[in-house]
């Protein structure tokens, strides 16, 4: 408990969520929700620990959109969730779910298109949606490019460097470059990345 409590009074929110997140600590991340101030931190603490529990209830009570005072963080953060809820209902809901997540991300774009995680949910939808909503892994490969350049002018956005680098991975890897892919995975994987890393890097997610 100190130690998490170290670490997030010295990272920013989103960093500590990210930190959290990437030791699979479903806990911390639980109780940076409940002690969340404002919309964005609520939103980020949902888009991180949905994930690590699958817990619906986490996902159940998202707003369908957000005021135009929305940034595009945040409309990036519901796309991604609402995303999530998508992959949890019947075909007809899956639909409606996956164009309101769709909405969200046009609009967060509409505001900053090189926001970083506009980028990274915008990779993830293209690599996971549907064919027939427009499903484009080699887009996907150039969007994760975009967001590690990103990076280099978000230093403290949430999103660590080595997460992105794994998203980059994955969608080489299926769209079929294989040496590069495996390059980067070497490469990632002497680093000795985090426990959610190293579990990505040997069972990623299905596309």
């Amino acid at each position: 408990m100190i130690a998490t409590l170290l670490l997030t009074l010295s990272l920013t929110f989103a960093d500590s969520t990210q930190a959290h997140y990437a030791q699979q600590n479903a806990d911390a991340l639980r109780h940076m929700l409940a002690e969340s101030d404002t919309r964005a931190e609520s939103l980020m603490a949902r888009y991180r620990l949905y994930p690590l529990t699958e817990d619906t209830d986490v996902i159940d009570d998202i707003p369908e959109e957000l005021g135009p005072d929305a940034s595009a963080r945040e409309l990036a953060l519901l796309s991604g969730l609402w995303a999530y809820r998508a992959g949890e209902t019947n075909f007809f809901m899956a639909m409606r779910y996956g164009r309101r997540s769709m909405s969200r991300l046009e609009e967060a774009e509409e505001r900053d298109p090189d926001e970083p995680f506009v980028l990274l949910v915008k990779g993830q939808s293209l690599m996971f949606r549907p064919e027939i909503a427009g499903k484009d892994v080699a887009a996907a490969v150039d969007v994760f490019r975009a967001l590690i350049e990103s990076l280099d002018h978000h230093p403290d956005c949430g999103i660590s460097r080595i997460e992105a680098r794994s998203w980059l991975w994955l969608a080489m890897k299926e769209n079929g470059q294989t040496r590069e892919a495996d390059e980067l995975r070497t490469e990632l994987l002497a680093e000795n990345p985090p426990p959610l890393y190293d579990q990505f890097l040997a069972d990623p997610p299905s596309v």
